[in-house]
């Protein structure tokens, strides 16, 4: 709509057209104007054309002239006034046809103006539907993305305390295993020890036994052969007993023999006893190896089972 425009203004720009020997319309008076809407505009101008009958009429009315003056003036007057109303009527009509073209346009103008305004609705309410579907799965998506927020920030809670006791366990199996190392150590050397003394032990024992055996030896073959002696003594105190007094000196020689042949029984007894001595000595000797041996393995694998078992119970 216009504003700014009056009845007067548009009086005076007709009047001023028709004046000028031009017709006034709707266009030109705007132009004139500068401003108001067509429709504004169309209805000043018919107010303007039913104004001009009366003015024309007010005009008519003349002071007394000379009759044949006054009806000159009044023909040549109502020949303008029927110029005039001809000019108007086909102004008119040309307004008419184009406010019909107007209204025509503005009626298909609306009726496009009022599909877009469907469509621009409808759009407007799918777009209300997107909205609200949207709202909604950014509603479920702030709330899955809290959740996993919690989630995380418990996960990262157990991942440190996971990784503290990780720590813990790794310095705990650090120092078992320093402490297994040296026990392992302690324990290799003191093995080695024990069986470095039970193979000295052993060595030594067999010395012994093996110098026991050859004195043995030694003595059974004294013992032999002194039992050979008193085999032949014997035979000879038997002779000696038929000629007791012939042999008396032999038989004194002999019984000395028998008394050394005693002797040397008790030194064969004595070598006999050391032998099974030793042979003890040896066979316990290699008992207690074999214990302490097996003692060694077992504190091993229990060493080696125990930070298993630890680690299964934390």
């Amino acid at each position: 709509m216009a504003r700014g425009i009056t009845q007067e203004q548009v009086n005076a720009a007709a009047d001023a057209l028709v004046t000028a020997g031009e017709r006034p319309t709707v266009e030109k008076i705007r132009a004139q104007l500068g401003t108001g809407s067509p429709n504004t505009v169309t209805r000043m101008l018919d107010t303007w054309r039913g104004m001009l009958a009366t003015r024309l009429s007010q005009v008519l009315a003349l002071p007394e002239i000379p009759g044949n003056v006054g009806q000159a003036f009044a023909e040549v007057w109502r020949l303008a006034v029927t110029h005039a109303e001809s000019v108007v009527q086909a102004s008119f009509a040309q307004e008419q046809n184009a406010l019909l073209a107007a209204q025509t346009s503005l009626t298909q103008e609306r009726k496009l103006w009022e599909i877009a305004i469907t469509e621009a609705q409808a759009q407007a309410q799918r777009a209300d539907q997107a909205r609200n579907v949207a709202e909604t799965r950014l509603a479920d998506v702030q709330r899955l993305v809290e959740q996993q927020a919690g989630q995380l920030a418990e996960l990262i809670q157990q991942r440190d305390g996971l990784q503290q006791r990780a720590t813990h366990l790794a310095e705990a199996f650090d120092t078992h295993q320093r402490a297994m190392v040296a026990e392992r150590e302690a324990q290799a050397a003191h093995v080695r020890a024990v069986e470095d003394r039970a193979h000295t032990e052993i060595d030594r024992a067999r010395e012994e036994t093996k110098t026991a055996r050859a004195t043995l030896q030694r003595q059974e073959r004294e013992l032999s052969a002194a039992a050979s002696r008193l085999e032949k003594a014997s035979e000879s105190a038997r002779a000696a007993e038929r000629s007791a007094t012939e042999q008396g000196a032999r038989a004194k020689a002999l019984e000395q023999q028998l008394a050394r042949m005693d002797g040397l029984s008790a030194v064969l007894l004595a070598a006999q006893q050391a032998l099974k001595a030793s042979t003890q000595r040896e066979g316990a000797l290699q008992a207690k190896l074999d214990r302490a041996t097996a003692d060694a393995k077992i504190k091993s694998a229990a060493k080696k089972r125990k930070p298993r078992s630890m680690s299964g119970a934390s």
